[in-house]
């Protein structure tokens, strides 16, 4: 109990001071208000944020997205790839007791059993087993290799909890008055660390809070918040107004999904064809232009092509067609569809509100009346034919793309095939005939078009430039301790 007492009396002093007496670092996460205290295992960025930062878990991600330790020290990967073996740090539990062995076999567990029936359950469908070897010492096995098992541990969702606290690296602290949390670093031998000299004057603790788009982007102008995380496609033209340096806005190089799903077969979108239709009118490479936004990576592929070892199909879809002669093809298959039928080409599309919510729809919409097929914008929820998937990739591999669509998880139109393919994946040991599993997935979901890509997800920052410790990257997620530290 003493050593509690200690470590909140020191915090107490950190939060009132801060380093070189600047204060806390004001941190908005783009969402709503009361995202921010969020539980469960479907979490919003700003829960995912306040988790990574609270509850650590076996590993954790640095500000350029690599994995490093956080409740193990030190690890090994055995020659095969099926077994990782992690060293625990010598650290305790808020309440004083150590972290044993035992306790992260249990917490992995139920973590993993948590996630079942979500995507993330199922990039750990690879885990075979997970064992104690000693106090210290605890074993995942696995049953196939998956070279980015690690980056999957050290998502946010994997921190591990006991009695509603976590071992850190920071403590929150909740004011009732506002949806606003305080986060204050934890010394460092209280992690199991080597002390470090003046590390309360070396420490900056963070206000974190979660506000729509146009709220934090406000705020950040206005000096009332040093940094704004989780800027989507949907918002990213609320960035380049108001008094802001082109200098302040940072975009990552994400990877993942930005496309919409389909969630209806019936209609216009009943056959496969005539979906692809719709996804063959779309004129990519230019759909990004009027954000102003370099670098976009189109796409026409659900899996990127350059994530397989020896690329399975080229880069682009109909590569052979020029656009005008993509939109003579999709037009001919919708019209033979409504002389058949005698019905009108007509689908409903679900886009979040958002100024780039707005430019997405002029450009499809536009595009499909090429085609002679109207669209019609309805809100998130209601009944619609698609919904706009804008999802930050886990870990770079197909797999992750592909389970993105199991039909476990009743998210839009699937293909079992593929479920099945990806299923016998999971226990192939020959690297070269696990890919091809996985590219006969992707073919069979290709097939069925089950979805329309567009190209990559879209997250941009909000960044002063007295803010240590952020870094854009290719996950797109910015771990709240390292801004917390000094740079040396």
């Amino acid at each position: 109990m003493r050593r509690m007492i200690g470590i909140f009396a020191a915090i107490l002093v950190l939060g009132a001071c801060g380093p070189s007496g600047s204060g806390p670092l004001g941190v908005a996460i783009i969402g709503e208000p009361q995202s921010l205290f969020q539980q469960g295992v479907r979490l919003a960025p700003a829960a995912q944020a306040m988790r990574a930062a609270s509850y650590e878990g076996l590993v954790a991600l640095d500000p350029a997205g690599q994995v490093v330790p956080a409740l193990s020290e030190r690890w090994i990967v055995t020659d095969d790839g099926l077994s990782y073996i992690f060293r625990l740090r010598d650290s305790t539990w808020p309440d004083g007791e150590p972290i044993t062995a035992s306790d992260v076999r249990v917490q992995l567990r139920e973590a993993m059993a948590r996630l079942r029936g979500t995507s993330l359950g199922l990039d750990f469908a690879k885990v075979a087993e997970v064992r104690a070897m000693t106090a210290r010492v605890i074993e995942i096995r696995l049953t196939g290799p998956m070279p980015d098992f690690l980056r999957l541990l050290a998502q946010p969702e994997m921190g591990f909890v006991k009695s509603g606290s976590g071992a850190g690296p920071m403590v929150p602290s909740r004011d009732d008055t506002a949806p606003v949390a305080r986060l204050s670093a934890l010394p460092p031998e209280t992690r199991g660390l080597p002390p470090r000299e003046n590390w309360q004057e070396l420490s900056r603790p963070l206000d974190v809070r979660a506000l729509p788009a146009e709220q934090a982007v406000k705020a950040f102008a206005n000096g009332e918040v040093d940094l704004v995380l989780n800027g989507r496609i949907i918002d990213f033209p609320l960035a380049r107004v108001g008094p802001l340096s082109r200098g302040s806005i940072q975009v990552d190089p994400a990877i993942g999904l930005l496309g919409l799903v389909i969630v209806t077969d019936s209609g216009v979108l009943a056959d496969p064809a005539r979906r692809e239709a719709l996804s063959m009118a779309i004129e990519r490479a230019a759909l990004i232009q009027p954000f102003g936004l370099g670098g976009w990576q189109p796409s026409s592929w659900i899996v990127p092509p350059e994530l397989f070892a020896t690329p399975p199909y080229p880069a682009s879809r109909w590569e052979s067609l020029s656009l005008d002669q993509r939109r003579g093809l999709a037009r001919s298959r919708i019209s033979a569809w409504e002389a058949q039928t005698g019905g009108e080409a007509r689908v409903r599309l679900a886009l979040p509100p958002g100024p780039g919510s707005d430019l997405l729809f002029d450009q499809l919409a536009t595009a499909w009346t090429d085609i002679g097929v109207e669209t019609v914008r309805v809100r998130p929820g209601e009944p619609a034919d698609l919904e706009l998937r804008d999802t930050l990739a886990r870990y770079a591999s197909p797999r992750w793309f592909l389970n993105q669509f199991h039909c476990a998880l009743k998210a839009g139109l699937c293909s079992d095939e593929a479920d099945e393919l990806v299923r016998q994946s999971l226990v192939q040991r020959d690297a070269g005939a696990k890919e091809r599993l996985l590219a006969e997935a992707h073919a069979a979901l290709v097939k069925a078009e089950v979805f329309i890509p567009l190209g990559a997800p879209v997250r941009w920052s909000l960044v002063r430039s007295t803010v240590r410790g952020y870094q854009a990257n290719q996950w797109g997620l910015h771990p709240l301790f390292p801004l917390s530290q000094p740079e040396n």
